[in-house]
């Protein structure tokens, strides 16, 4: 849902408006829109995906924390991730993050999971491009029910997992299907197939 109004407000305009009903909201180029309500499947997929990933930061000793509701403001866009993890030894240095709970620096964002609704084009468009512009090291997009483009996810369209690592400055896109185990720069110990992640929807 996409609030009209009369003309693009700032990011500051927005967290000063920004609801207390629990539901999501992002700023599109200076448009508010309205997360569509998560459905059980996604909230599975979330839920099972912060569990493994957990794991394998408290195995590996890494500093990196999974914030339950946190903002990443990438130039004129905010938005709020399915699944974020922060460098929590880097937040010293981010002036928004106390108050706001709101991200700037890629040195903060070792790893951001979107995971694809029915706004698709969202994840596969606009936030890969903001992502790849602000420096994130790595983007997972994640479709586990194939809404994707054709173009990306094939004819017929099948679940797919893409791992975008920044490399000279733009993502690699690397698909994982089925069985394929999912190869991650950020948890290269992450012993998880494309297909074990699908299931977790069910």
């Amino acid at each position: 849902m996409i609030h009209a109004l009369s003309k693009p407000i700032t990011y500051e305009e927005f967290i000063k408006w920004y609801p207390s009903n629990g539901n999501r909201y992002e700023l599109h180029k200076g448009v508010i829109v309205e997360m569509p309500p998560p459905t059980g499947k996604h909230e599975n997929v979330v839920g099972f995906l912060t569990v493994h990933i957990g794991f394998q930061l408290l195995q590996m000793g890494l500093p990196y924390r999974i914030p339950k509701i946190a903002l990443i403001k990438t130039g004129d866009c905010t938005y709020s991730p399915d699944i974020l993890l922060l460098n929590h030894k880097n937040l010293v240095n981010e002036p928004l993050w106390e108050k706001q709970s709101t991200v700037i620096k890629p040195d903060s964002v070792p790893l951001v999971i979107e995971v694809v609704s029915t706004n698709w084009r969202d994840d596969y468009y606009d936030k890969f491009g903001d992502y790849e512009e602000m420096g994130i090291l790595e983007y997972w997009i994640l479709d586990y029910a194939g809404l994707g483009g054709k173009k990306f996810i094939g004819n017929p369209k099948q679940p797919t997992i893409f791992v975008c690592e920044l490399v000279d400055e733009e993502y690699q896109m690397t698909a994982f299907t089925g069985d394929n185990l999912i190869v991650s720069p950020t948890l290269p110990q992450l012993n998880l197939t494309a297909q074990q992640v699908f299931d977790s929807a069910l």
